[in-house]
C-alpha cells in the first residue's frame, strides 16, 4: 500500500465507528507507544526519573496523542504521510508530560562537580581552557556577575542539568525560540568576558 492509501485507509478505519474504528485506535495507540517510548529514552539520561515512571509517561503520552489525533482528524490534509503527522501529537505530548515533571521540581543549583563539568558542556576544549581551576573560577564569576538572573538559570538548566528545551519552555510558560535566545546571548556574554579577561584565546569565534 503506498502512502495516500495508507492514509486513506487511518482516515476511513478511524472514522468508521464501532468494531473497526476500535480495532484502529488500538493499532494506532500501539504505533505512537512505541514512538513515546522511544523519545523518553532518548531524554532519560537528562531527567531526574527514570523506569516505571518514565514508561507511565509514554503510556500517558500515546494515549493523549490519540484523542487529539482523532479530535482533529478533520484538520489533516494529506500533505504529509498521516503517521508523520500523528507522531507529532505524541512527540508534543512527551515533551509536555516531562515539562510538567521538571516544573514540579523547578530548582536549578550547580554543585562543585557541576562546575567542573561547565567548560566541557559550554563547548571548551581542555586546550583551549588551559589551567582549568582557573577557568572555572573565572566561569563562575561571569555567570554570577555579567549574566542576568534568567540568563543564569536558563544556562544552567539547559547546559548543566541536560533539561530539554521544550520541557524547560513549558515550566517557564514561553517558547523554545525565546529560550534558544536566552542561551545563546548567555554564552556570548561568557565567552567576551573569558577573551576580555586573557583566560581564552578569541581564535575567531564569537560564543562559546
Amino acid at each position: 500500500m503506498d502512502d495516500r492509501g495508507e492514509t486513506e485507509e487511518w482516515r476511513r478505519t478511524l472514522t468508521a465507528g464501532g468494531t473497526v474504528q476500535r480495532e484502529a485506535e488500538g493499532r494506532l495507540y500501539a504505533l505512537l507507544l512505541r514512538i513515546a517510548q522511544a523519545e523518553v529514552r532518548r531524554r532519560s539520561a537528562s531527567l531526574r526519573f527514570a523506569g516505571p515512571e518514565l514508561d507511565d509517561i509514554a503510556h500517558q503520552a500515546a494515549g493523549d496523542a490519540v484523542i487529539g489525533v482523532l479530535r482533529r482528524l478533520h484538520e489533516f490534509r494529506g500533505e504529509s504521510r498521516f503517521t508523520t503527522w500523528a507522531y507529532a501529537f505524541v512527540i508534543f505530548e512527551v515533551s509536555t508530560k516531562v515539562g510538567r515533571h521538571f516544573w514540579q521540581h523547578p530548582a536549578v543549583s550547580l554543585d562543585a562537580t557541576g562546575w567542573e563539568r561547565l567548560p566541557d558542556r559550554l563547548g571548551i576544549s581542555p586546550e583551549e581552557a588551559g589551567m582549568a581551576d582557573e577557568l572555572v573560577t573565572a566561569l563562575r564569576t561571569a555567570i554570577e556577575t555579567v549574566l542576568t538572573r534568567r540568563q543564569r538559570d536558563v544556562l544552567l538548566a539547559v547546559v548543566v542539568q541536560g533539561i530539554p528545551l521544550d520541557a524547560l519552555a513549558l515550566a517557564r510558560r514561553t517558547t523554545r525560540g525565546a529560550l534558544y535566545k536566552t542561551l545563546f546571548d548567555a554564552r556570548r556574554k561568557l565567552r567576551v568576558y573569558l577573551v576580555t579577561n586573557h583566560y581564552l584565546d578569541d581564535g575567531g569565534r564569537g560564543a562559546p
